[in-house]
């Protein structure tokens, strides 16, 4: 597996790694606890270092799955996770909260449901309108002082927020959505990670699912799956939304490839301190995207991507009102 670095931090990781949300929330039923340990293993023995989780998967859940798993291979590997949530008893999420205090006490929680003695990456999962980004940043950079965290990153989090929590600690990486069918950290967003030595972690690179070709119109969902609520998912925008799956589908023949490496290759050759996190919870999806790596677009091939898609307007927005909500502008 190739390895990349995030930015000017000097933190390396496999240049793709594993968004392990998917194995107990948001896209259906939670797969089974041995099963998704299996799938962690095998993502190790094939060279990925980097695996991502939260308190809010779950809640809580995903952390401590996540922390079984990688518990024999623990120096071996990066974990990231977050803070920035509140939650209420067996109620599920209630808002966000960055509150120094707060953040303290998931990051001590945290330790504990990972099995280990330090956050290797502890980011921000929101932007907390009601709580200065100095304050946070401030927070993170006493625990990284203490030994409990060793990098501090953001979640969509807008550029000018960046560049105020960098100025009181350094941010080693930002998570935000960025794929084929979402390019709008394309305008500000990159430019400042470049200028700022910050590196980009794309989740959902593969749109949910989408532009790996196996959804169509009639796909239907479970009845817990995110994606029932998500306007780029509705029948309409998917049937409309199936022309970029076409142009992926038209580069990989060439290509000898699936969509979802073309999908992969195209976001590792954007920048070399880009890395993409897809989710599965099954070991064939695990195999395909890690194959990404070997998938070398050359520059007219990446202009014929582009070039196609540009004559495509993506429909449906890519978060119910709820969630939406939650980005920083």
């Amino acid at each position: 597996m190739q390895k990349r670095k995030l930015g000017r931090s000097g933190l390396e990781v496999s240049a793709i790694g594993l968004g392990c949300m998917g194995l107990t929330s948001s896209y259906g039923r939670a797969a089974d606890a041995q099963d998704a340990i299996k799938l962690i293993h095998a993502a190790v023995e094939q060279g990925v270092t980097f695996f991502d989780t939260a308190e809010a998967y779950g809640p809580y859940k995903n952390e401590e799955l996540v922390g079984v798993a990688l518990a024999p291979f623990r120096d071996q590997v990066v974990i990231a996770t977050k803070f920035g949530h509140a939650f209420g008893g067996d109620i599920g999420q209630l808002g966000m909260n960055s509150r120094p205090e707060h953040i303290r006490n998931v990051a001590e929680a945290s330790l504990k449901r990972l099995r280990t003695d330090r956050i290797d990456l502890f980011y921000q999962h929101r932007v907390d309108p009601a709580v200065p980004i100095e304050d946070v940043a401030g927070t993170v950079k006493d625990l990284i002082r203490q030994g409990k965290v060793k990098h501090f990153g953001l979640s969509e989090a807008s550029a000018r927020t960046i560049r105020r929590a960098h100025a009181v600690q350094p941010v080693t990486a930002l998570q935000s959505e960025y794929s084929l069918w979402w390019r709008e950290p394309e305008q500000e967003i990159l430019p400042a990670l470049e200028e700022l030595g910050i590196g980009f972690v794309p989740f959902s690179p593969l749109g949910k699912g989408f532009l790996t070709g196996a959804i169509g119109a009639d796909t239907t969902f479970d009845s817990k799956d995110l994606r029932n609520r998500v306007p780029r998912f509705a029948a309409e925008a998917r049937n409309a939304n199936l022309a970029v799956v076409d142009v992926l589908r038209e580069i990989s023949a060439r290509k000898q490839a699936t969509p979802a490496q073309i999908a992969l290759a195209w976001l590792l050759a954007q920048k070399p301190w880009i890395v993409p996190i897809p989710g599965t919870t099954k070991l064939h999806r695990l195999e395909e995207n890690l194959g990404a790596v070997d998938v070398e677009l050359r520059s007219d091939e990446i202009r014929d991507i582009e070039g196609a898609l540009a004559n495509i307007t993506v429909q449906g927005e890519r978060y119910p009102p709820f969630l939406a909500a939650m980005v920083d502008r």
